[in-house]
Formats: C-alpha cells, sequence, structure tokens
C-alpha cells in the first residue's frame, strides 16, 4: 500500500506529496523534485508495528 507524504524539497523549497511503500520496512529511495528536477533522497522510518515514524528528505549529491 502507497501512503501520500508531504516532503520539502532540500534544493528549492517546494513541497510536494511523495509517494511511499511502508509494507517494506524502513527504505531509501531517490525521486527527483517535481519542480526544481533535482534528485532527492528520501529515508522512510518506520515503527515495530510498521507505522510511518519519519520521512527525511536529504540532498542527493
Amino acid at each position: 500500500m502507497l501512503d501520500s507524504l508531504a516532503v520539502q524539497c532540500p534544493y528549492c523549497g517546494e513541497r510536494f506529496d511523495a509517494l511511499v511503500d511502508a509494507s517494506a520496512g524502513d527504505a531509501a529511495y531517490v525521486e527527483d523534485c517535481p519542480v526544481c528536477c533535482r534528485p532527492i533522497e528520501l529515508r522512510l522510518q518506520l515503527d515495530e508495528a510498521g507505522q510511518i515514524l519519519a520521512l527525511h528528505a536529504t540532498r542527493d549529491d
């Protein structure tokens, strides 16, 4: 199941919704900002029950 979470681009500062898959556990992947097209590393952190604790967005350079 995909969840939609708000993310702020670490390059341009614009907010957008990212779709994340919490069913696979903690994950890290790269998604391009839909505004400035720069790559953002997204790190999904879950608790023991599989609930989303945090989504960290950092520069991928």
